[in-house]
């Protein structure tokens, strides 16, 4: 019992250039198994990656919202010639960068080329180990909270949990952190980017559904009607789906 983060969906007007930035922006392949355009490792299409979190654009009509993300990818580096290095190398792409209140700090705060926000981090030894996204980050107002929910929802392992985070991880201790900041401001638009999650072999996106609405989660109607996946909001409002098992 329990659900992995599986991918960040990101919706776009133009998925696949978006899919490309990112693409670029990991080191990985685009691939395009359907209307949506999937960013994983490098190499033939591995779905669900065994390890990655990876990222999934969703083409939509509606262009972004001036409103920051309350999601999004923090990115890892290896030293600050490589920190530099991406900094320039993602703005030839495309990535502009953006103003999001964080004042003087040894990180980058950029946008997509659709203004999705998204950090280059300076290098750190936690992240050593991690690949090219170190953590993907939610904004929330209550951290204990959300690691109370999060913590029964995922398969993941409780790191840390203080009055500022709630920072979990595989519990194989490999690929990205999943980090919940607390932030004061309030969510007032639906998220552009969230979390699909996966059922563990052997479960299945109903029970695993009624199973999170035990535990605080909310059905949410965004006219997908009827799909394989089941979109829901945690207690705070934030979006995420609870995929199929393939």
């Amino acid at each position: 019992m329990g659900l992995r983060p599986v991918q960040v969906n990101i919706k776009a007007l133009d998925g696949l250039a978006v899919g490309r930035f990112w693409a670029e922006a990991l080191g990985w392949s685009v691939f395009q198994p359907g209307v949506t355009t999937y960013v994983g490792p490098a190499g033939d299409l591995v779905w669900p990656d065994p390890v990655a979190v990876c990222v999934d654009i969703v083409p939509v009509p509606e262009p972004k919202a001036t409103t920051k993300n309350r999601v999004h990818l923090d990115l890892a580096t290896t030293s600050a010639a490589h920190q530099a290095e991406l900094v320039a190398r993602l703005q030839a792409l495309g990535a502009t960068p953006a103003d999001v209140g964080q004042g003087d700090v040894p990180w980058t705060v950029l946008a997509d080329p659709e203004g999705n926000e998204f950090c280059v981090l300076e290098p750190r030894e936690v992240y050593r180990d991690t690949g090219p996204i170190a953590a993907v980050v939610v904004d929330c107002a209550d951290p204990r909270a959300m690691a109370r929910f999060w913590g029964e929802a995922l398969d993941w392992t409780l790191h840390e949990v203080t009055e500022e985070s709630a920072v979990f991880r595989s519990a194989k201790d490999v690929g990205p952190y999943l980090e919940f900041l607390r932030t004061p401001d309030a969510k007032t638009v639906p998220d552009r980017v969230h979390l699909d999650l996966l059922p563990s072999p052997g479960d299945d996106n109903a029970s695993e559904a009624a199973r999170l609405r035990a535990l605080g989660a909310t059905d949410l109607d965004l006219g997908q009607g009827d799909v394989p996946w089941t979109c829901l909001t945690d207690p705070e409002g934030h979006e995420f789906c609870v995929l199929a098992p393939s």
